[in-house]
């Protein structure tokens, strides 16, 4: 009853419908720069998304979103800018031009936020909020500006596809069939900074960076085609959107933003844990596979060798008994590769008196003319 009461709050759609429009936005967009190698380039456009914001502040004289936004995107481009020329035209690596770039512009835009705080304007109330993202104070005119630059971003992303694929996975090749490299990486540049623009209101400069990553980190570990990437990430981000705000709505005092990071954050691990071919678990679960299949082979070979020189009869295991030794001897004997035989006067596990079958010499002798023919 509560969930349906909420449903219809003004807040509450405001909210949800934001939140659903940046994972909407950041997701595809996050993925370009994922594959690009530039995962930190969203940290360092949020960050210096704080001076436009501030300067936006000044010049409109009032918290007018139209302005706010206008001011983010500039002084976001101008950083994304600085990024690539400091990156092309000096010997500084990609790491090191996004450190600058969010350092200066980050201190510029506290500078600012100070200089507003001291101002005695009565409309600066809230405006340190940019920071951390106040959700709460979305407008329904907020999320026409919202949607109609995330319809734009997608549309843009959608022309260049070709272009902006080509380019992210082999920009030497683009650059020798004439594709304007630079131009491209700019307009995927100025996309991800149109993306932090959206995120700003929701979740603030600080931890928008997270939202550009975590999606695409998401998607990436469940597939390995930049198509179906991109519909995953925007998948990833929506859900984590709408339902950061929906605890944030049914839990209150808990604030939006960091909740929708956080949601974004659990299917990242999540992802990272189960995802099939590249998950931990997979990659765990390979490994004992892997394991288990070496031992039996070499149970195979050693009591094919040992039963040659002993009449085909092994009183006692050539080899330590161990858990993984058990575990492939009942393997073994579940296949009909082996026999076993309790020696009364002696333990269960290690007085079993092991055969091959027939199945199991056949198999055996298989192993053998496999390693026979690895090393010769």
């Amino acid at each position: 009853m509560q969930w349906l009461s909420i449903l219809h709050d003004y807040t509450f759609q405001n909210v949800v419908i934001g939140a659903a429009l940046l994972g909407l936005i950041s997701g595809p967009l996050g993925s370009f720069a994922v594959l690009r190698r530039q995962s930190l380039l969203g940290d360092a456009i949020s960050h210096a998304a704080l001076p436009g914001v501030c300067l936006g502040f000044i010049i409109a004289g009032s918290r007018e979103m139209g302005s706010i936004i206008v001011g983010a995107m500039v002084t976001g481009a101008l950083a994304a800018l600085l990024m690539l020329v400091l990156t092309r035209m000096s010997r500084l690596k990609t790491d090191a031009s996004i450190g600058i770039c969010l350092s200066i512009f980050f201190a510029i835009g506290l500078v600012l936020l100070t200089y507003i705080q001291g101002s005695n304007n009565a409309s600066q109330g809230g405006l340190e909020s940019f920071l951390f993202g106040q959700a709460a104070a979305t407008l329904r005119s907020d999320l026409w500006l919202m949607g109609g630059i995330t319809l734009f971003s997608l549309t843009l992303l959608g022309a260049l596809w070709k272009q902006a694929k080509l380019v992210t996975f082999d920009p030497e090749f683009a650059h020798t069939v004439g594709l304007p490299v630079s131009l491209i990486e700019v307009l995927l540049t100025t996309m991800v900074t149109l993306a932090v623009v959206v995120g700003l209101q929701m979740v603030g400069v600080v931890l928008m960076a997270a939202m550009i990553v975590a999606p695409a980190v998401a998607a990436r570990q469940w597939s390995r085609h930049l198509g179906a990437m991109v519909f995953i990430a925007a998948g990833v981000g929506v859900v984590s959107g709408v339902s950061g705000a929906s605890i944030s709505a049914l839990s209150r005092g808990l604030a939006t933003g960091p909740l929708i990071i956080l949601s974004a954050s659990i299917i990242v691990l999540i992802s990272l844990a189960i995802a099939p071919q590249r998950g931990l678990l997979w990659g765990l679960l390979q490994h004992l596979r892997q394991v288990s299949q070496l031992r039996r082979r070499q149970i195979l070979y050693t009591l094919y060798k040992t039963q040659s020189t002993r009449d085909q009869e092994v009183h006692n295991l050539p080899f330590r008994l161990n858990f993984s030794a058990a575990i492939a001897l009942w393997q073994l004997r579940r296949k009909g590769f082996l026999v076993s035989q309790k020696t009364p006067c002696l333990p269960m596990s290690a007085g079993n008196r092991w055969l091959l079958t027939s199945l199991g010499v056949r198999e055996a002798q298989s192993v053998m003319a496999e390693l026979n023919g690895k090393t010769t």
